[in-house]
């Protein structure tokens, strides 16, 4: 039986999503707001969790970070009526894995949810391809730890950000294909993953910023070239 963290503050929402969840066959541990919640994440162990960006004490995006934080693989969905453009990147950027806008149909979360739980847990993974230790030039990737070591310190990849680097340290100096990028990590190729991985293009572009010698250099209507 999956288990899924729903951190929802309207009851009425709450309770149908939460009744129509468990007669799918999950546990939900639903809570109003997202203080001390992660105690709960280490407790309850979820596989995936749901969460509301409008909460008291702690807002969605600064929880899925504290989450991201402790579990860089599980599965993150907002749950939310915040729909700016804007409002999406930051979702993606605090570590969620998809965004899905209110009012939704319960359908749709269960795809959603099968198939973020689906990626979370497929067997093949861009990790195995690399050793534990992948040197870049002043820089070392831990693909195992989720951890970027450079010069300025420690980053803690989220999975999806360690999923990508692994594609392109397996391809360094190579083309890597966008669609196939978006397959190895999203398993589908549309446009909402495709700014998805855009996100994380550019968050990644960051971490090697002033890098000599290290380049994610985007070939327009191909993919990326990973120059190292």
């Amino acid at each position: 039986m999956k288990k899924v963290l729903y951190i929802e503050d309207e009851p009425y929402l709450a309770r149908i999503v939460k009744d129509t969840l468990e007669l799918r066959g999950y546990e939900v541990l639903h809570k109003m707001d997202g203080a001390r919640i992660m105690d709960q994440v280490n407790s309850f162990n979820p596989d995936i969790c749901l969460l509301d960006v409008m909460l008291p004490d702690v807002d969605g995006f600064t929880l899925a970070n504290h989450i991201r934080n402790l579990n860089p693989q599980l599965p993150i969905i907002f749950l939310t009526s915040k729909t700016q453009p804007n409002d999406i990147v930051k979702g993606f950027s605090s570590g969620g894995t998809d965004y899905l806008k209110k009012p939704f149909s319960m359908e749709e979360l269960v795809v959603r949810m099968e198939h973020q739980l689906k990626v979370a847990n497929r067997d093949a993974s861009p990790q195995q391809s690399l050793p534990e230790e992948v040197v870049l030039k002043q820089f070392k990737f831990y693909p195992g730890k989720f951890e970027l070591h450079t010069p300025r310190g420690v980053i803690k990849l989220s999975n999806r950000e360690s999923q990508i680097l692994c594609m392109l340290c397996a391809n360094a100096n190579k083309t890597v294909d966008r669609r196939e990028l978006l397959q190895a990590v999203w398993g589908d190729d549309s446009f909402f993953n495709s700014r998805n991985l855009d996100v994380y293009i550019r968050k990644l572009r960051g971490y090697f910023e002033g890098a000599k010698g290290i380049e994610i250099v985007t070939l327009k209507g191909k993919g990326y070239h990973f120059v190292v």
